[in-house]
């Protein structure tokens, strides 16, 4: 079993900083791995198009750099399914989106979790890339790493908010983080997800969770937009993904050249 090493940053109770992608491109997880900058990238799953073996060449290619791991986004439905089979490709920490209670977060514990008596999960043994097939299918090992994935809420609708102390309080629970456009969107305010009034539950979010020892882990667009929340004590942070990266800088240096050349 490969070493684990979001869990061993916050267990040093280190920060933790990674970047997210859209894509699964091989190239572009080397960039960000020749970089040495990130600690893991996070694969926005709920958006991103891919197959069981897009998952296990994104991590191979992750591998390839000792000193990064990778987080999978994981939707509402199959939860179950996308849980075990990034796992099984080699992914070592999780995001849960769209969980509106602890219920909800509990079940999410136990897809992650090996099925033991004392773990009471629902995660069984397997042949597939993170044991080596053949090699650590259902030992010791292998269910060690699986109590050692990282495990990450978003809170991103009116109901998980208000059911925040009862989420924070379920065992298994590394970090948290707000989702400010689908908190919008479920509070009748779409579009407004950067308005003065949902950064508000922003910040409750991160203060709840600092109170009750979890991490709260932010995503930013830029190290700019950093300060205020390390000021509040956050630790965790992701910054840009692929996607929106490539946009800005088109964006931005494609009107430039045009105003140059006068088009």
């Amino acid at each position: 079993m490969k070493k684990n090493i979001i869990r061993e940053l916050l267990n040093q109770e280190k920060p933790t900083l990674s970047i997210r992608m859209v894509t699964t491109s091989p190239e572009i997880v080397e960039i960000i791995g020749h970089s040495k900058a990130f600690d893991f990238i996070e694969l926005l799953g709920e958006y991103a198009s891919w197959t069981v073996t897009d998952l296990e060449n994104f991590s191979r290619a992750v591998e390839l750099f000792p000193h990064m791991s990778s987080m999978m986004k994981v939707e509402r439905e199959p939860r179950l399914f996308i849980t075990q089979r990034a796992l099984g490709a080699g992914f070592q920490s999780l995001l849960f989106a769209d969980c509106d209670s602890a219920e909800e977060v509990k079940e999410c514990v136990r897809y992650v979790r090996p099925l033991t008596p004392e773990d009471g999960g629902l995660h069984g043994s397997s042949m597939r890339r993170n044991v080596g097939y053949v090699l650590e299918a259902g030992s010791v090992k292998w269910a060690e790493a699986m109590r050692e994935v990282v495990i990450d809420i978003m809170i991103e609708s009116d109901s998980a908010l208000q059911n925040l102390d009862e989420i924070l309080s379920v065992n298994g629970i590394d970090m948290v983080h707000f989702g400010p456009s689908d908190y919008a969107l479920s509070t009748g305010m779409p579009g407004k997800g950067k308005s003065p009034e949902i950064q508000k539950k922003h910040r409750y979010v991160i203060e709840t969770a600092l109170k009750r020892g979890v991490r709260p882990r932010v995503v930013i667009d830029s190290y700019e937009e950093a300060r205020e929340y390390v000021d509040m004590g956050v630790r965790d942070f992701c910054v840009g993904n692929d996607l929106g990266i490539l946009y800005r800088w088109c964006q931005t240096n494609g009107e430039k050249m045009r105003s140059l050349l006068g088009t």
